[in-house]
Parts: C-alpha cells; structure tokens; sequence
C-alpha cells in the first residue's frame, strides 16, 4: 500500500510539473499577453485602499489577465510607510514575514493576493529606507535617519518582489529621490521585459526614454497626472510617448476629475489605443483588460476603445503658460467655409499651418462656442520650481475669446460644435539631437486624442542636422469637437542638438557645419 501511495505521489508531482512547465512554454510562445490597467479613486483611509486593490485583483474582469498594474498615489500616500526588500533578494514577503513584524501588513497582503491570484501586479507606494544603507549617498538625512520615496513595486506570480523603482522626477513632493537615478526592468514568464516609470517621468530622457534607448519594448507606468490644456492631457500625452517610441505602454491612473485626475490605457505604439478611458464626471475604481501583441511577432490587434463624451467640464484642469507662444486667432466666419496657410516662426523655429473648414451652423447669441488659434513655442516648459524639459511645440488649439488668456480652458458647458476641419496639415523642419523626441499631440472634446487611423505622421532625417515632420489629418476624413492637432517636441535638456551652442560645442557634439 505504501508503495502504491509513493508512486501515485511521484506520479502526481510530476505531472504537475510538467503541466507548469507547459504553461509556462505556451505562455512564452503566445504572440500577445493581456494586461489589466487600473483606473482608480483613492481615499485617504489606507484599509479602504488596500480593499479596493484586493477587490480589483480578484475580480471576474482580472481573470484572465497576466499582469496588472495600479496608479501612483492611490495606495498608502496618506499612510504609514513601509520597508521594500531588494529585488537581488528575491523575498516573498507574503512568505518571508506573514505576521508583518518587518514590511507593513499591506505589503504582505498584497505579495498574498499576487500569489493567490498568479499574476504579475505593480502596485506604487511610499516606500521607507534607512539612510545608512546608502553610505555612498552624503546628504543630508532626515532627523528620523529615513529617505522616503515615491516607489513602483512588482510582485510575480509567487508574490515575490522582483522589481522596484524610485521616481526619478518629483512633481514638487516631499520626498527623496534617489543618489543615482535608477533604470529599473523586470522579465516575466510570458517572454517580455518590462521598464518602468512613474508620471512626471515620461517628459523626461531619464529613466522613460533611456530605456526604449536601450532597447526596452513594454512599460509599466503608474500616475497621478494632472491634466493641462492644451497639450498635456493624460491619455493625449500616454498615446503619444507610445506612439512615438513605437513602444506599448499600461498606464494607469488616479481617478478624482474634480482635482484633475484621470486617464488610463494600453496603448500598442504605432497602432494606438487598445483601451483608453477618461474619466469626467466622478472618479471610479475600475480595470481595464486588452491583449497586447508582442513586438517579437507584430500584427494589428482588434482594439476595444472605451470612449466616453464630455456633457460638461466638471474636469478641473490646469493651463499652459500659452503666453509665452506666438501665436494668432484663425479667423473663422458664422455660416462661411474657410482656409489658412501660413508659416508662424518662434525665433528661428518654424512651423508651417494649412487648414480648411467649414462651418456647420450660426452661432447662438446665448451660448460659448470655441475659437482657434494657431501657435508655436521654442524654450524651456514653463514652471521652474520643477525638473524642466525643453520643447519645440506647434499646433492648433481652442479658446473660449479672441485672446491667447481665453486659449487653453474647458468651456462650462459644451455645445454643438460650430466648425468640423476639412483639412488639418503641419509641416515643420526639427533639428536632430542625441536625445529628442517627436510626436502627434491631439484632443478631442471627450478628452481622448485622434486615434492613428484618423492621421497621418511622417519625419524624415533629411540631412545630418535636421528631421523634416509632416502631420496631417486623414484624408477624407473630417474632424469636429476639436481641442488640439499640434506637434509636440521634447528636447529634454536641449544639449547636442544641432545649431545650440558655440563652435565648439557643435564638433564635439559630432556635427560637421558647427554654427559660426
């Protein structure tokens, strides 16, 4: 009988060996793997957080998914802090510390429920280290001898923690960053490396570009984003960084219109939105699931938009420093088609507009309709109290009045449109750089940008200095609801870049014509 028991045992472990080891050949082999992004409300009780991922993680609509990723912010910000362990350690804490004497109970309980639920789960948290563990670092160390950051945490499907990151670029918090920046990755069991990176980051070379430099293809992307008109919206800048970097990317988010916050989606570079959601009236908790392609094997995915339509500007949104663009009103007559061509200059950057309209009725004497103007903008982005980038910005953008002071606002209420865009098309002649980053920047009324079937992009590096950019609307399509068609230029720090600096500067920069 006991040998019987033995072999039946034997029998049994290895059989389930190899059924894991065959699940984990097919997962690799897939060509997708589906990812869940979290759309989610915080409150300022961390009990009530941490029930609401666990509800998320065990829900029907996270069944199916491989990975799944919670926004910054929305977890223990209001909370105690907690200790995180070293990715080279490989701890479960769910294993390592179930009574939570070391790491604080809702990270043991979310390394639990990422066992239970076998899935790869990011979540974001402020995270507690002693400074003495960093004795390269010599600044000065709070008087409780703890930096604190601002941390992406991801358990595997055993609960383990196999990676971190520390946010490299702090949206005026009050928290540490760290001595180096980091450059953190993870692989998975389904075949893909991941890079990671939390909100402010993506304006910013390092780590979010660096990274697609080095040749990372998928990232995780947790946020807390506050949106700003007219070219800096949550899924309008997600869609973008993808679409440029040619990259896929989960990006999910805080969820509070009423301070600013939301936006979400998986975004699939070149082929756009898989699933992208703005919310407007009130915040939700909410996953949202696609199967993302592989760029090993690339091909078209059938994309689920969730596309929601404003009612009304309840979303509380911050503004551009537009003042500081040249820019000039298109004037667009009541009941009348029309056109503009017309090369607007920033110094000595450039862009060139050519657009047509029509009109689709007279306006109402007692309502608010938006205007358009046409801008351009070359310098350092606005607040210097933070990390700033350098941009070369053009496009077409809304206002509520003739000035540039009404560009750059929701209306309270929207209205029918007056005007749908026959023709939207912008040229521009872009200096090459060692580090700069090119991409469509558009919105609709919704609070959703243009999706890649509805434009046309094209740059060309036409000589050794220089890209040459055309975007354009699709042809035959028409566009109303229009908040922004602009391109967006991200220079970074703007060093190496063909035609800055002395002489010098440009050879050792490698450029042959240095500016004289």
């Amino acid at each position: 009988m006991a040998k019987n028991y033995w072999g039946f045992f034997l029998f049994g472990l290895t059989l389930g060996l190899m059924l894991n080891l065959s699940q984990q050949v097919s997962l690799f082999k897939r060509d997708f793997y589906t990812a869940g992004v979290v759309e989610f409300k915080p409150s300022n009780v961390l009990s009530n957080n941490l029930a609401g991922y666990l509800e998320i993680i065990s829900s029907q609509n996270a069944t199916s998914t491989d990975i799944i990723v919670f926004p910054e912010s929305t977890l223990n910000d209001m909370g105690p802090t907690t200790f995180v362990p070293s990715p080279e350690d490989q701890i479960s804490p769910c294993l390592s510390d179930p009574n939570a004497t070391y790491f604080k109970d809702f990270l043991v309980t979310l390394s639990c429920a990422a066992r239970n639920a076998s899935k790869y789960v990011v979540i974001n948290l402020t995270e507690k280290q002693k400074c003495e563990d960093v004795p390269e670092d010599t600044r000065p160390c709070a008087s409780n001898g703890l930096n604190v950051f601002n941390t992406n945490v991801v358990f595997d499907r055993q609960g383990v923690v196999v990676s971190r990151y520390r946010k490299v670029h702090l949206y005026g918090e009050a928290k540490n960053s760290t001595f180096l920046p980091e450059l953190s990755t993870f692989e998975t069991d389904f075949g893909v490396t991941f890079g990671h990176f939390i909100c402010f980051d993506i304006l910013f070379y390092t780590p979010a570009h660096q990274l697609v430099d080095q040749g990372v293809t998928d990232f995780v992307y947790p946020a807390m984003w506050f949106s700003q008109l007219p070219f800096l919206t949550a899924v309008q800048i997600q869609m973008g960084w993808s679409y440029g970097n040619d990259v896929n990317l989960l990006a999910a988010g805080a969820s509070d219109p009423t301070v600013g916050n939301s936006g979400s989606g998986i975004y699939h570079g070149r082929s756009g939105s898989l699933r992208s959601v703005m919310r407007q009236e009130s915040g939700e908790r909410s996953i949202y699931v696609a199967r993302v392609p592989k760029y090993r094997r690339r091909r078209r995915m059938k994309r689920d938009l969730n596309r929601q339509v404003a009612t009304s500007s309840s979303f509380s949104i911050k503004r551009d420093y537009l003042e500081n663009f040249n820019s000039e009103n298109v004037k667009i007559d009541a009941g009348e088609t029309g056109n503009l061509s017309q090369i607007l200059c920033h110094g000595g950057f450039c862009c060139h507009f050519d657009l047509a309209w029509r009109s689709l009725r007279n306006p109402s004497s007692n309502t608010s309709n938006y205007s358009y103007r046409v801008g351009i903008y070359e310098g350092w982005r606005n607040d210097k109290r933070l990390d700033v980038n350098y941009i070369r910005n053009c496009g077409l953008f809304s206002c509520s009045g003739k000035s540039i002071d009404d560009c750059g606002q929701l209306l309270p209420d929207l209205q029918r449109p007056l005007v749908t865009f026959t023709h939207l098309e912008i040229g521009v002649t872009y200096p090459q750089s060692r580090k700069f980053l090119l991409f469509p920047d558009t919105l609709l009324d919704n609070l959703l940008p243009l999706e890649p079937s509805q434009f046309e992009w094209s740059q060309k590096q036409i000589s050794e200095e220089s890209h040459q950019v055309r975007f354009a609307l699709s042809k035959s399509l028409e566009v109303k609801h229009l908040l922004t068609f602009g391109i967006y230029g991200n220079y970074y720090k703007n060093e190496c870049t063909a035609g800055v600096g002395t002489a010098e500067e440009q050879l050792e920069c490698g450029y042959k014509n240095p500016k004289t």
